[in-house]
This record gives structure tokens, sequence and C-alpha cells, in this order.
């Protein structure tokens, strides 16, 4: 089977940090663009961060910039979301997601309905 799970969330006391993992089975992730998504009770699934290793780049959400980072191991199928100087409204389920893109030197997509593998989730509550 081919899996994304996520891993590392938790309870952070906000201006905490935490560093999220997610590591691919099944196949390579190497050459695919990554995200990180995020979704709370009632609202949409929204993005966060996002790299192609090809040629894209790097993307980030503005409510996230300067705060968040995207990394990835390849040799390890692994992609990594350091998150730093957390505030309450970052809670949120986290998913990581992952396409093989038609145009491999576009920018990450922020549209949750371009990519095609997922995880199942890892929760990061942001309270005092």
């Amino acid at each position: 089977q081919v899996r994304l799970v996520e891993s590392g969330g938790g309870l952070v006391q906000p201006g905490g940090s935490l560093r999220l993992s997610c590591t691919g089975s099944g196949r390579s992730f190497s050459t695919s663009v990554m995200g990180w998504f995020r979704q709370t009770p009632g609202k949409e699934r929204d993005f966060v961060a996002g790299n192609n290793p090809i040629g894209g780049g790097t993307a980030y959400a503005d409510a996230v910039k300067g705060r968040f980072t995207i990394t990835r191991d390849n040799a390890k199928n692994m992609v990594f979301l350091q998150m730093d100087t957390l505030r309450p409204d970052d809670t949120a389920v986290y998913y990581c997601a992952a396409v093989f893109p038609r145009n491999p030197l576009a920018a990450p997509s922020r549209r949750v309905d371009e990519y095609t593998y997922w995880g199942q989730g890892t929760q990061v509550t942001v309270s005092s």
C-alpha cells in the first residue's frame, strides 16, 4: 500500500515550537510535490506549506510565513514542518499530502483537490 503517515503533533503552549513529520511508504515521493494542510472542525482544509523539489521551490500561507518551515529528506522519504512561535489559532489537525504534478516546474499547489495522497492527520493544540 502507498501511505503517508504524520507524527509529531501534540499539546504545546503559545509561543512554543513543534516539529511535524510525514513518512511515505509504498513508493518514493522524492520527485513529488509535498504539502502540509490544516483543518479545524466546521472549516475547510487550508494550505499551510508546500515544496516542489524539482524546481518549484517552496510556498507558505500568509498566516504562517516566517514562523513555519517545510523541509524534506528524500533519502528517508520524509517531509517535515517546523512550527515556531505557535499561536492558539494554529490549533488544527495537520495533514501531509503529495502529488506528482503535470508540470514538474510549477510552484507547489495550494489546492486540496490537486493532491493525490493524504495522511490521516495529526492533532496540534496550542493552549496554555
